[in-house]
């Protein structure tokens, strides 16, 4: 049964010696019921809030409560361009904690309500945004919660399986957040100081002379750790008309790197609060818990159906196929392969090519020339494999003829050391091979051989 304002006031002046209280009024807060609440005026003029926990299983809240708004000091304070409550006093522990706190003056917008457009939906990404700035030491100095993005994964990984544990969880809907929970880059985000999954309720909202909101103070801070900012977008799901403005506050005012996923695991983590509470309502032993359970699942199941929390761009072979078969036969059409720019001479390049190719020509000559050395006989203008049956070869006229792939400058320059090889070869000059590549440089060593090169396909070409 919850606790009368009366009896919060008479707890609160435990809490607060010597300080009398004149009213009390009772106050109904965005807490889900976990704390009993009044607004009590007090002697000397101030107008604070009194919490006590509804329960043994609230009362850890409260002093997480307590806990965070300590952390708050006046140096992080400065850094929120809203208020957050200052402790007043506090007494007790456990279901007998009371808790003191000074007003925030504001109203609230519960999230359904939350229009669309510029004003409150901005207003409140900006103030989350802010909340997510923090320094991560204001919480690790004061020894409160850190996940890391995998230890946040493995905490949904456990929530997945105690669910799956009960049978009662739509076969689609579990496959949809293992799919998720198995995408890499899901799990890839900056963990920030959050709230720990603060509603649109729990922040409350002032206008300025013209009109215009401005987040004025957040409620609840209980939650208040370092893990995944996404928890305290979660309630979006609620607000559907205002998420793309708040989302555009939240990144107008951030100063954190981008995170491409923060809208879907913001999704699957409003998802999961219908397993944790099938989850509490199965380890309760609360049948009614369960029924309200499953009968949000499995419209939850409904509603996404074939959708995924990470959309997929990858295709599969059958649909590769198909686009396929969808494709229109086209006749080949020529393409234009040529470089389109200035940066290089075109003929330049052509020598270049050449020249290449005249000494891939050359090496393989000169190999060809040394095995044919070792079974036949070697001479300037051909071959004899036949040792038994000597005789001169013809030398092949080569003019006019320009084999394929060479450039005409090329082919020019081939003909005029053609020519010169021929009247050589005509005082009865013989080239010995082995010395061919030993008496001149590199450049002529591969010119020449390269003409031999040629001179021979000439003759297996005549000769066929």
């Amino acid at each position: 049964m919850a606790r009368s304002p009366l009896t919060l006031a008479a707890s609160a002046t435990a809490a607060l010696p010597g300080i009398g209280v004149t009213s009390a009024a009772p106050l109904t807060e965005n807490a889900a019921g976990r704390f009993d609440s009044a607004l009590l005026s007090l002697a000397d003029g101030r107008t604070v809030v009194v919490r006590m926990p509804s329960g043994e299983e609230t009362a850890a809240d409260l002093a997480a409560e307590s806990r965070a708004l300590h952390a708050l000091t006046s140096g992080v304070r400065a850094l929120l361009p809203f208020a957050a409550p200052e402790v007043v006093g506090e007494n007790g522990s456990g279901e007998n904690r009371v808790l003191v706190v000074d007003v925030v003056d504001g109203y609230r917008i519960d999230p359904g309500e939350l229009p669309k457009g510029p004003g409150y939906a901005p207003a409140i990404g900006g103030a989350l945004a802010a909340v997510h700035a923090l320094p991560v030491s204001i919480v690790r100095t004061d020894g409160l919660p850190v996940r890391a993005p995998e230890q946040v994964r493995d905490d949904v990984a456990r929530l997945l399986d105690r669910a799956d544990a009960t049978g009662r969880v739509p076969d689609g809907l579990m496959m949809r957040w293992r799919r998720a929970l198995h995408e890499p880059d899901l799990w890839r985000f900056e963990s920030a100081v959050v709230l720990g999954g603060a509603t649109s309720a729990s922040i409350l909202l002032v206008d300025d002379a013209d009109g215009v909101p401005r987040v004025s103070g957040i409620l609840d801070w209980s939650g208040l750790s370092v893990g995944d900012p996404a928890v305290d977008l979660r309630w979006l799901a609620s607000a559907p008309t205002a998420v793309d403005d708040v989302y555009d506050g939240y990144a107008a005012s951030g100063e954190r790197s981008p995170d491409p996923l923060l809208r879907e695991r913001a999704r699957l983590y409003a998802e999961l609060e219908f397993a944790k509470w099938l989850v509490h309502g199965h380890d309760a032993g609360e049948p009614e818990v369960v029924a309200d359970a499953v009968a949000l699942l499995e419209a939850l199941a409904e509603g996404v159906r074939g959708d995924h929390i990470v959309a997929s761009n990858r295709s599969d072979i059958d649909d590769a196929l198909a686009l396929v078969e969808r494709v229109p036969p086209t006749a080949a059409s020529v393409v234009d392969t040529s470089m389109q720019t200035d940066a290089y001479d075109p003929e330049a390049l052509s020598l270049y090519l050449s020249a290449e190719r005249d000494r891939a020509a050359a090496a393989a000559a000169l190999a060809d020339a040394q095995a044919r050395e070792s079974e036949g006989t070697v001479t300037e203008f051909g071959v004899s494999d036949l040792p038994d049956e000597p005789g001169p070869t013809a030398p092949i006229d080569l003019e006019g003829w320009t084999p394929a792939g060479v450039s005409p400058r090329a082919a020019e320059a081939s003909a005029a050391d053609s020519a010169a090889d021929a009247g050589s070869a005509s005082t009865g000059e013989s080239l010995d091979a082995a010395n061919l590549h030993q008496d001149i440089d590199d450049e002529e060593d591969a010119a020449r051989a390269s003409r031999a090169a040629l001179r021979r396909w000439g003759v297996a070409r005549d000769g066929a």
